[in-house]
């Protein structure tokens, strides 16, 4: 697994013994703001098949901004060198990182919202991007879109961020990566436990707070639209399908619904980065054919 060591990019042996087995998400490095945001002047370097980076791609596209927030898209496959670029001034994403700070030690990671004026790295936390794309670039949307953290909603939306977060967003990969049976066993029974808990809510709300879309919508939907496909087989969280969970699939599909974001999602590529690039857990790198999805409302 490559990384970043005093800004030159090494492969680092994978290691779970520290941990007991179990996975670790390191903590995202850049953390700076966008206090006067500009058309063009800001960049996101993303991946198609990654939740985390697909949850910026999904507020740029809900707000409109496609014009004022350019995209490079890193290709599905992930060899020796990290994240390619075919587009844009990286050809691979460490590349950009060693821009930034040429002696950075650390994960190479999308997204990223890169400054090209400056020549930095603003941010590389998908969270705090999303944010940024929410409020601080409201001149140049082109689509109408209420506030997705509204402060009258932010104490329960961040109670439901939190909750997904551990058993779901970062559940799947708790169980995926796994090296240990029981870090794996705790990481599905808490996965299906948070899963269930959805399904109930979604008995009486429309989105998760309610009758409104808001932030913690957006952070749900980029794992659930992967998880039959990927999640289910390729992480072993297969105790259920989402397709199993009436609520849960009705509430993905409502939201593939929603305007630009069917251009978001691309199965075809999330399927072939994750079984493809993941040789520690796929081996052989066979895609599966399937499942047969169809996300749109009937």
């Amino acid at each position: 697994m490559g990384m970043m060591v005093e800004g030159v990019w090494r492969q680092v042996p994978r290691d779970s013994t520290s941990t007991g087995g179990a996975f670790i998400r390191p903590e995202s490095a850049f953390r700076d703001w966008v206090s006067d945001a500009e058309a063009g002047r800001y960049q996101l370097y993303v991946a198609r098949s990654c939740p985390w980076a697909h949850r910026t791609l999904v507020v740029r596209a809900l707000k409109g901004l496609e014009k004022a927030i350019p995209v490079f898209y890193a290709g599905p496959s992930m060899g020796e060198n990290g994240w390619e670029y075919a587009a844009g001034e990286f050809r691979f994403l460490h590349q950009l990182y060693a821009r930034a700070k040429p002696d950075y030690t650390g994960r190479v990671t999308v997204p990223v919202l890169w400054d090209g004026r400056t020549q930095r790295i603003v941010n590389n936390e998908s969270s705090e991007i999303l944010r940024m794309l929410n409020r601080e670039f409201d001149s140049f949307a082109r689509r109408r879109l209420d506030d997705l953290y509204p402060a009258a909603l932010r104490k329960e939306i961040d109670g439901i961020n939190e909750r997904v977060y551990r058993g779901v967003n970062n559940g799947v990969y708790r169980a995926g990566f796994a090296t240990a049976q029981d870090k794996y066993d705790a990481a599905v029974t808490e996965l299906f436990a948070t899963l269930d808990w959805l399904e109930k809510r979604l008995a009486t709300r429309r989105w998760l707070c309610g009758t409104r879309l808001t932030e913690a919508d957006v952070r749900l939907f980029t794992t659930l639209v992967r998880f039959d496909a990927v999640y289910y087989s390729h992480f072993k969280c297969n105790l259920r399908r989402l397709v199993d969970y009436p609520r849960l699939w009705r509430y993905t599909r409502r939201f593939y619904a929603l305007p630009g974001v069917a251009r978001t999602v691309d199965l075809a590529e999330i399927k072939s980065h994750y079984y493809g690039s993941m040789k520690h857990i796929n081996p052989t790198q066979i895609v599966p054919r399937g499942p047969a999805l169809d996300f749109s409302l009937r």
